[in-house]
Order: C-alpha cells, then structure tokens, then sequence
C-alpha cells in the first residue's frame, strides 16, 4: 500500500486558522455530580452561557470584555469581578465539576437556583473555546488570562495546547490592538514550548516574563499545588501588537 504524503502544516499568517480535527481540553467530567452540582449545571449555567448568535448581549454597558481560558472552579474569574466591577469577564471552563463549583460559589446553598441572583458582570462557556473565539467580534477584548492550562506533555499532543502556532491568529483576532494576555504555567515542557512559540510570531510582544506572581493576579487552586508541590511557576505578559 503506498505511503501516504504528510500534509503541509497550516499557513500561521492566515486571519482565522483551520480548525484543529482534536480538542484542546481533556475529560469533561471526573467524579459522579451531586445532585445539588447538577441542579445547578441545568438551572443556573443556562442563566449564564453566551449565545454564539450575539456573544457580546447584556455586555455592551461594560467598559472592557475579559476572557480567561480554562476557568477551573472559578477562583479567579471570581476574584477578578469583585475587584472589576466596571468590566465584563467571561470564563470558558468545559470540565463539569469546576463548573459546578463555580457555581456553587455564587448561588447560596439555601437559595433557590432559578432565582438566585447571579452577576451582571459575569458569562459562562462550557464548550471548546475557539468557537467562542471565533464568534466574537474582531478586537472585542481587552485582556485574556490563560493560567495553568493543561501542559499535553507528550508530544504527539502538542497540537493540543492552546499556545500552539495555529491557534496565534485566533487569539490575536479577538484581541483589540494594547490588550493583554496573562499566561502561566509550572510545567518545564510548557514553559520551554511558550518561550519557543511566542519567539517566533509577531502578533504578541512580551512585556513580563518573571517566576514571581505579579500584583494584580489573584491566585488559582492549581498555583497553590504548584508551589506546594514545589514547582516553580512561570507568569508572562504579553501585549497584542
């Protein structure tokens, strides 16, 4: 059977890239939901998941949009809208369980979640990120956080990891002109392929690379096991061109 040629890779200087065949994220649940969890996930997610068909509704008031990427149980999406009140913040999050405890977070146990108060500057995307990126308008953020994502370590999964050449353009599009993008890591592998990566685009310029948390960047559940573990973390800050 003759050898099937490798493709060429994906044109980096093209707007929007392809879409990537594989996902970016991992498993979508991990134990069993409670009941409480998943009544939350059916009555108050809803409340807050962005419409692709109008992503920026109930937004427009706000005097920046934020996007973190990989929101895990919401430590700091939550933190960043107490402290930002005048800033509209959506968290992308496909694992179930941080979800759930997220929103647990903001509904009260006593209180009844259809009618729970929930905050105006808050939105919720449960499904892969690009499609979200995607459907934003062009230049409709003013800062991204991608904080302690998943290192895909191996290397057959790099073309998981979110800072990955492909995936550049599309970020840098929804990104308005002197936005900036937090990235952090305490995986070696990633660190080392973050510093290759953004060496060789031209869409982002570095601004911070430092092992110390800067002010201004509240802490995650997964930074804390980092330094307990004894894991060194990596914070840069990059600014859209």
């Amino acid at each position: 059977m003759p050898q099937e040629l490798p493709k060429s890779p994906p044109d980096p200087s093209t707007s929007l890239p392809p879409p990537v065949p594989e996902r970016l994220y991992g498993r979508r649940r991990g134990h069993k939901l409670r009941a409480r969890q998943q009544q939350l996930l059916e009555t108050v997610l809803p409340r807050l998941t962005i419409d692709l068909a109008n992503p920026l509704a109930g937004l427009e008031r706000f005097a920046e949009i934020w996007l973190e990427i990989g929101a895990g149980s919401g430590e700091h999406a939550l933190a960043q809208i107490a402290l930002h009140p005048e800033v509209a913040f959506i968290a992308s999050e496909v694992y179930l369980n941080g979800l759930s405890a997220l929103l647990g977070r903001l509904v009260p146990e006593q209180a009844a979640p259809e009618q729970a108060p929930l905050p105006a500057n808050l939105r919720l995307w449960p499904q892969d990120a690009r499609l979200l990126l995607k459907a934003l308008p062009e230049a409709a953020l003013s800062r991204l956080f991608v904080l302690f994502p998943d290192p895909w370590p191996k290397s057959r999964h790099a073309k998981r990891r979110l800072v990955h050449p492909q995936q550049i353009p599309l970020l840098a599009r929804a990104l308005r002109p002197g936005a900036l993008w937090r990235l952090a890591s305490d995986d070696p592998t990633y660190q080392a392929w973050v510093e290759a990566v953004m060496a060789e685009q031209n869409r982002f310029t570095l601004i911070e690379a430092t092992s110390v948390r800067p002010p201004g960047w509240p802490p995650t559940r997964y930074e804390i096991k980092a330094l307990q573990a004894g894991r060194t973390p990596r914070y840069w800050t990059f600014q859209r061109v």
